[in-house]
């Protein structure tokens, strides 16, 4: 076999394989996809951490008081009494006096994880037996508890929801929807359809039984991440994480190239000490080897080098505007340069994620790693 015959071979088998992904998150993800009808809403209470004001806090804050469901109650979490947020979160609980809402406020240091530590209180303070953890940053659709209870099934540990980022108003927003868009989600649906689900922290539906079986809410703090606890958690009692249907959005606005690097780094580094044989393939998910082989391949069909990088690249980007077009993602002529700059920086993110086990989360660095964690787990936050 010759040396362009085999990477024809590689070529075609990893396009394949992008469309594949592409094709399988889209059954999942496209805005046509019809609603789902469950026999039983259960009551159910939304905790969730705030730490500082955001861009679009006014508005996420108003649509998690306007959820269209039976019965259900929020509880707030704050870390510090003196959080910018809590005059905010105060306003909004005495103008929607028909929903039971509270604020808490308080630090248990249960682990490394400060997110983790801020939600414990609301946990405990919960009154209903469904809990669902969600990130301030979510903007949810009236039916946002609706779609999440229609996904569980009779082997549901949890239900999340990837973050799919909307209303980017610069490059580097564009750059950070194409790693979580048609990059991330896009391979946690292809992941969970062949049945390895895995949970994502932005929205998470719990049944508290199903916790406390598995030790409680302070066991999610066995690893750096509760997200990667949580799963671990489930598979153990033989229980598998499931994804909503059609994700929900995280207002990107405004965002600087270091951000989006330091943001995907922390991922990167958490991923790779918490699933590292899922981090190791990461390496061959980008582009750049396929447009290579691509290229290499070329004069195998009797293209020009520069022919066959392109008509690869055609496949491989349309797969995933094709995506972002069923699913109401944004799309605009910016999504092409982001999804080749993000292809290009993976390969350099990966080494990197191997490189080192600290990561940066709220002003503190924090080891992703597990027997660094299990020696001193709530030390680098206990002297800040």
């Amino acid at each position: 076999m010759t040396i362009s015959a085999l990477a024809a071979g590689v070529a075609v088998t990893s396009l394949g394989l992008h469309g594949l992904s592409a094709a399988l998150a889209g059954g999942r993800c496209r805005k046509s996809l019809p609603e789902r009808a469950p026999a039983y809403l259960p009551p159910i209470t939304i905790v969730q951490p705030l730490c500082g004001v955001e861009p679009y806090s006014r508005e996420t804050l108003a649509s998690i008081f306007a959820l269209d469901y039976p019965e259900y109650e929020i509880v707030f979490c704050i870390a510090d009494a003196a959080d910018p947020i809590a005059p905010l979160v105060h306003r909004f609980i005495a103008s929607h006096p028909g929903i039971p809402a509270r604020l808490l406020v308080g630090d248990d240091r249960v682990s490394a994880n400060p997110k983790l530590n801020n939600v414990v209180k609301g946990w405990k303070a919960a009154r209903h037996g469904w809990i669902v953890m969600a990130d301030s940053n979510v903007l949810m659709p009236a039916d946002y508890l609706t779609r999440l209870i229609s996904c569980w099934c009779p082997d549901s540990g949890v239900v999340s929801s990837p973050p799919i980022g909307s209303r980017p108003e610069n490059f580097a927003a564009h750059l950070e929807c194409a790693f979580l868009n048609t990059y991330q989600a896009r391979w946690q649906y292809a992941a969970e359809c062949v049945g390895y689900g895995f949970a994502q922290g932005k929205t998470m539906l719990y049944r508290r039984d199903v916790i406390e079986a598995g030790g409680g809410i302070e066991a999610l703090g066995v690893e750096i991440a509760e997200d990667t606890a949580s799963t671990k958690l489930i598979r153990r009692q033989g229980l598998h994480a499931h994804l909503v249907d059609r994700p929900f959005a995280q207002p990107i606005g405004p965002r600087s190239g270091r951000a989006v690097w330091k943001r995907q780094l922390r991922w990167a580094r958490i991923r790779r000490a918490t699933f590292p044989m899922c981090f190791g393939a990461e390496i061959i998910t980008t582009s750049a080897f396929t447009l290579l082989a691509a290229a290499i391949a070329a004069r195998q069909f009797h293209l020009a080098a520069s022919s066959g990088v392109l008509l690869a690249a055609l496949v491989w980007y349309g797969s995933e505007a094709a995506l972002a077009m069923a699913a109401g993602w944004p799309l605009s002529r910016w999504s092409p340069v982001a999804w080749l700059a993000r292809d290009l920086v993976l390969p350099w993110l990966w080494v990197q994620g191997w490189l080192d086990g600290q990561v940066e989360w709220r002003g503190a660095s924090v080891s992703a790693d597990e027997e660094e964690l299990a020696a001193g787990a709530v030390e680098p936050f206990g002297h800040r």
